[in-house]
């Protein structure tokens, strides 16, 4: 088991009960059969959070534990040198989530920070309102209601995709960008609300319009690059380079 199994999830920490029952050796039937057995000592901790995974054959719920709850959860085993290991590596995992949150929740506080973040909303406003007209423009043209209205979470979630690495779920992944990634993730979503625009007006078909949009962001990400959010990467020396940085003119 090598990829972390603590993730930030909503602003905080959680370990999931499927690798947990890896890293005990048990299976996560009896894992979950003990965290249901105490669900209210674990709800006493924090709040329960439950995940429902599809599985090939059936779906089934995995429970995503806080440190104290996992904590917990470790008292009601029986040590031996595996689950001590494992006890030690979600310490160390839960410590580095913490230091990774407070980084994300403190990245207002780089220098340059506020005024990119105010020109990025700027132009987040301009590309969802292109995106509005061309849902209704999907309608007219004989899109489905509950497919055109997916139209602004996929086209949201392409670009996070396409343009960052990261794991964890914040509540806004925007307000833990660096003054950097905000200004690129500004400069593509000009260009989708410029691209959506023009092809509306040719009288594009709207799947087109879409595929286009797409196509674009993928040249456009293969110019940039991925970058990590929040990267340990991102020094100190770093920081001072984007204190002297204003925002640019950013264009299509």
């Amino acid at each position: 088991m090598s990829k972390n199994i603590v993730t930030i999830q909503n602003n905080e920490g959680r370990a999931g009960t499927v690798l947990i029952a890896e890293g005990f050796n048990r299976r996560h039937e009896q894992i979950v059969r003990l965290v249901k057995r105490y669900r209210k000592d674990f709800e006493e901790i924090n709040t329960l959070r439950v995940f429902i995974r599809k599985a090939k054959t059936k779906s089934f719920e995995e429970f995503l534990l806080d440190e104290t709850q996992f904590l917990f959860l470790g008292t009601l085993f029986k040590n031996s040198d595996q689950v001590v290991q494992f006890k030690l590596r979600l310490v160390k995992e839960f410590r580095d989530c913490r230091e990774k949150l407070e980084k994300a929740l403190n990245q207002n506080k780089l220098p340059g920070w506020n005024q990119t973040r105010l020109t990025a909303k700027t132009l987040r406003l301009l590309e969802t309102g292109a995106i509005q007209e061309f849902i209704s423009y999907a309608k007219n043209q004989g899109g489905t209601p509950e497919g055109c209205d997916m139209y602004y979470a996929n086209i949201t979630k392409m670009v996070n995709a396409l343009l960052f690495i990261c794991e964890d779920e914040f509540k806004n992944l925007r307000n833990i960008l660096t003054p950097e990634q905000l200004m690129i993730i500004g400069s593509a979503e000009q260009m989708i609300g410029k691209s959506i625009r023009e092809d509306m007006k040719a009288n594009v078909f709207y799947k087109d319009i879409y595929k286009n949009i797409k196509k674009k962001v993928k040249i456009f990400a293969e110019l940039h690059g991925k970058s990590e959010v929040i990267s340990p990467k991102i020094t100190e020396s770093k920081q001072l380079e984007l204190k002297s940085e204003t925002p640019k003119q950013i264009t299509g």
